[in-house]
């Protein structure tokens, strides 16, 4: 490797919104985040789906015939 083209590797913290921190090497110090994995729904299993308008419905309406048609 070339000396002098590569930036500086630091050992700097990434901060949440909800108040969690990591400590990580990166080349940017002090990092923010808005949702991370102890605040995100997915992986504290609060996470809900909603079928808003009844897509799902509309979806399997829209494409049964092709379901049912000969083939």
């Amino acid at each position: 490797m070339k000396k002098g083209i590569h930036p500086e590797y630091k050992l700097t913290t990434i901060r949440c919104a909800c108040g969690a921190e990591y400590k990580v090497r990166s080349t940017r110090e002090n990092q923010r985040l808005e949702i991370c994995a102890s605040c995100h729904p997915f992986f504290t299993g609060r996470q809900k789906l909603v079928d808003t308008a009844g897509r799902v419905e509309k979806f399997n309406r829209r494409y049964s015939k092709f379901q049912n048609a000969p083939k």
